[in-house]
């Protein structure tokens, strides 16, 4: 039986991985009561008690969290942005290469990837490998996403009765293009510079459709790199050239555990689109898959692959 403390379990991400895990005959999850839960000697207590800690925690409170942890059995799988590009954590996206799976699976520390990051990642992480892409391509990318990645306070907001009007409009927003998610795109693609890329909020609850715009470039032939990459994972996986429908819709997997990538374009320009839930493979489904591989289980045990 694995002991498993999520540290901020009452927020969005920390929730979903609750109720993935309170099912799992394998798991018996540590719990603080309500008035301790931001104790500091309580959460030292519970995450060196814990076998696996998850962190679903702001960025200072995750590195603080990680400062309280004194057992050297215990793993530390952390949500936030902050370990994303740090030394010595195993970025946790096993479908990238078999270095990335291995690194998981022997590590004590690893950073969960950001749910924006993730779909880009996916689609250029790839061409870049493989030489497809040039590491000092001038990279556009834009990410349209539901309101819950927002966490509790833009649930709410959203979906109050007297909610602002304007929301049934999507949102663009960090507008300074210098979104969180930049560095680890740059870091773990091994690009020269970080792309120009616009998050949109859209008023849809969960889903998330990423698109990298690649002028130049022989969409068939990107189509073959990522077909080729993906071949053989369970959870990343790559449509037909041209995509499934023909159109593209943000919430397609809304509520799965998966992503999946379209490509679409022509001989001198192509597009590429990873969809998937922001909760589900962008957050808590990816944590979960995470997890797994650390204690050599099958990985989507407890996912929904839909």
């Amino acid at each position: 039986m694995t002991n498993v403390f999520i540290d901020g379990s009452a927020g969005t991400t920390g929730l979903r991985i609750y109720e993935r895990l309170g099912s799992r005959k394998d798991i018996r999850l540590l719990f603080l009561p309500e008035d301790t839960r931001k104790d500091t000697d309580a959460r030292r207590r519970m995450l060196n008690l814990a076998d696996i800690a998850f962190l679903c925690l702001p960025d200072a409170a995750a590195v603080e969290a990680v400062s309280l942890v004194e057992n050297p059995e215990t793993a530390i799988i952390d949500t936030s942005t902050a370990h994303r590009t740090a030394d010595r954590w195993a970025y946790g996206f096993p479908e990238l290469s078999a270095e990335h799976r291995r690194a998981i699976q022997n590590s004590k520390r690893i950073a969960n990837p950001g749910c924006h990051a993730s779909g880009f990642i996916a689609s250029v992480y790839p061409l870049v490998k493989n030489g497809l892409v040039p590491a000092d391509f001038p990279l556009t990318a834009y990410s349209l996403t539901g309101y819950s990645g927002g966490g509790k306070k833009l649930i709410a907001e959203y979906e109050a009765p007297d909610r602002d009007p304007r929301h049934e409009s999507h949102r663009i927003y960090a507008t300074s293009l210098n979104h969180k998610h930049l560095p680890e795109m740059q870091k773990v693609c091994g690009l020269e510079r970080p792309p120009v890329f616009s998050p949109i909020l859209g008023d849809f609850y969960a889903g998330m459709a990423t698109s990298v715009l690649l002028p130049g470039f022989d969409a068939r032939q990107v189509w073959e790199c990522l077909s080729g990459h993906y071949a053989n994972q369970r959870l990343v996986s790559v449509a037909p050239l041209g995509g499934d429908e023909g159109v593209i819709y943000a919430d397609t997997l809304a509520g799965k555990d998966t992503m999946r990538i379209t490509v679409s374009g022509s001989e001198n320009r192509a597009m590429v689109t990873a969809l998937f839930d922001n909760l589900g493979k962008g957050a808590s489904g990816a944590a979960i898959q995470n997890m797994n591989i650390l204690l050599g289980v099958d990985e989507a045990t407890g996912l929904n692959l839909g």
